[in-house]
């Protein structure tokens, strides 16, 4: 098994602000106040699988479709050049896209918006899964048009036990301090925080010996993050950027 100075080294070279320009964290930095920041990482977030290159591309078109102004863009609700443009990416249609946005600007017009909506589900669910559900529900539960496969896979259901990694990453990027995460968010001790989980970090952590479960679940998230907290119980996911490196490095 690695060692924790083997890890930490790798950490410290790797948690620097050169990370950000190749890694969807990105879209955080472009913006000041703390609603842009919240919501253009929750949506990037919700478009980072597949090919890198691709769904950053995407990701900067459909931000773009903000003009600089991604708080007002979704409080007003006028999503009209996303069909215009037809937007979509993999399984996620425009319409799909869509009703996603209307649901974000439905939250904003009736409350403080993702921070208020995570927060609530941290407090009353206690635990991050159960916060995930809380979240998730609500926009199930505020669907008003007919959507398919693809607003589903952009929103997954925690309670099929799916590893949640694009929401475990979202939550990184919020409560983890700078150069690369905000640190906006302070209701979640990062202590807390699950190890956002894909094929690519399970295969590096099997190999390093810190995750045995053979599938890529919600289980092997628990146990990976259970794993990492031997190396530092209060900041265990910081090591999402050692398990990324030792990737890269071979």
């Amino acid at each position: 098994m690695i060692t924790k100075t083997e890890l930490d080294e790798l950490v410290k070279k790797y948690e620097t602000e050169d990370f950000i320009k190749d890694d969807p964290v990105q879209f955080i930095h472009k913006y000041k106040n703390k609603a842009d920041i919240e919501l253009a990482g929750f949506i990037a977030s919700l478009f980072s699988y597949g090919n890198r290159q691709i769904f950053i591309k995407k990701i900067n078109e459909l931000l773009g479709y903000s003009d600089g102004d991604l708080y007002n863009y979704i409080k007003n609700g006028d999503f009209c050049l996303v069909s215009k443009n037809n937007f979509n990416y993999r399984f996620s249609k425009d319409f799909e896209v869509i009703e996603m946005l209307k649901i974000l600007s439905k939250l904003y017009n009736n409350s403080n918006g993702l921070s208020e909506l995570f927060e609530y589900g941290y407090q009353t669910g206690n635990s991050i899964v159960k916060m995930f559900q809380i979240v998730i529900d609500y926009f199930y539960s505020n669907v008003s048009n007919s959507v398919g496969q693809g607003f589903y896979h952009l929103l997954p259901d925690p309670s099929k036990g799916g590893a949640m990694k694009r929401m475990n990453m979202f939550l990184r990027w919020m409560i983890r301090k700078p150069p690369v995460d905000t640190g906006i968010w302070s209701f979640i001790p990062k202590s807390e925080l699950l190890i956002p989980l894909d094929v690519h970090v399970a295969r590096i952590s099997r190999k390093m010996g810190l995750l045995a479960r053979k599938s890529n679940d919600m289980k092997a998230v628990q146990e990976l993050t259970n794993n990492l907290k031997y190396y530092d119980s209060e900041d265990p996911v910081k090591y999402d950027f050692a398990i990324f490196a030792r990737g890269i490095n071979g």
